[in-house]
């Protein structure tokens, strides 16, 4: 579906990308990491068109990208940056880009909740309503390929978590590379992950499939712990256990609720794919 054959791309004379190569074929959600600087936009904007590699190739359905401007018409790009007419309203910038991509306006604000929002300007807009819109033109007509380049960056964890939802609800049984900074969102969302480091893939596959660190997760309880779970040890508040995943997790809460232990909070205080910033 997409293949990238040793790919190199930067901006002027600076090589960010390095002689990439990547293949994907199935219908998921890859979620691309990397520290600051990895590559990963760049990585975006060479997929999406916007950056012509030094070498190699991009080829979506075996058709050359860069030869051919219908296979592009056939990437949709969110950017970290909101593209959208400051000056124009919510339905009014819709309208204007689906004149030029097609698309249904309609079908585009009602998915995205936006009717309440259509005729405000784009400038009145909060930053989570602004890429709510962002998202709406994306999804004017359906793609073959969507990238999302940090989609839920700069909004509260509450907002985030409503994109993130949508998202995730748009863009079921689809081909989708989403970017983020958010180690609890990729552990949440990822079907695949691609990690970038130094501008070369350090890591492609099933997120089952990375040797990582463990959960470690924090409880607030009515009582004291130790005796029950004598492996975990008290952090202020929390009383701190390492778990393989979430499912242990749920195993662990369901033990102290068993034992008549009220819970009061259970706290991520550390995400296995941290370690993949680090080796």
């Amino acid at each position: 579906m997409l293949k990238i054959d040793g790919v190199s791309s930067g901006y002027s004379e600076t090589e960010i990308l390095k002689s990439i190569s990547l293949e994907i074929s199935e219908p998921a959600i890859y979620v691309v990491l990397g520290p600051n600087g990895a590559g990963k936009t760049t990585l975006f904007r060479t997929v999406a068109g916007v950056l012509k590699p030094y070498s190699g190739n991009v080829k979506l359905d075996d058709n050359d990208l860069y030869a051919s401007g219908e296979s592009r018409r056939e990437i949709g790009y969110l950017s970290h940056l909101s593209a959208m007419p400051e000056e124009m309203t919510v339905i009014g910038a819709l309208q204007f880009y689906a004149g030029i991509e097609g698309g249904n306006v309609q079908g585009a604000i009602d998915a995205l909740e936006l009717r309440d929002l259509a005729i405000k300007k784009i400038s009145s807009l909060s930053q989570g309503q602004k890429k709510r819109a962002s998202i709406a033109k994306l999804f004017l007509r359906q793609r073959k390929l969507y990238l999302m380049d940090e989609p839920t960056s700069n909004l509260d964890p509450v907002i985030a978590k409503e994109v993130r939802d949508l998202l995730l609800r748009l863009s079921k049984d689809r081909y989708v590379l989403y970017s983020t900074h958010n180690l609890y969102e990729a552990q949440e969302i990822a079907d695949r992950i691609i990690l970038i480091r130094e501008g070369s893939i350090a890591f492609f596959g099933k997120k089952e499939e990375l040797r990582t660190g463990e959960h470690k997760v924090g409880f607030r309880a009515s009582a004291d712990l130790t005796q029950l779970i004598p492996s975990g040890h008290y952090e202020k508040d929390y009383y701190v256990i390492s778990a393989k995943d979430n499912a242990a997790v749920g195993a662990l809460t369901k033990k102290i609720v068993d034992a008549g232990i009220t819970v009061f909070e259970v706290r991520e205080l550390g995400n296995p794919l941290e370690d993949l910033f680090t080796k």
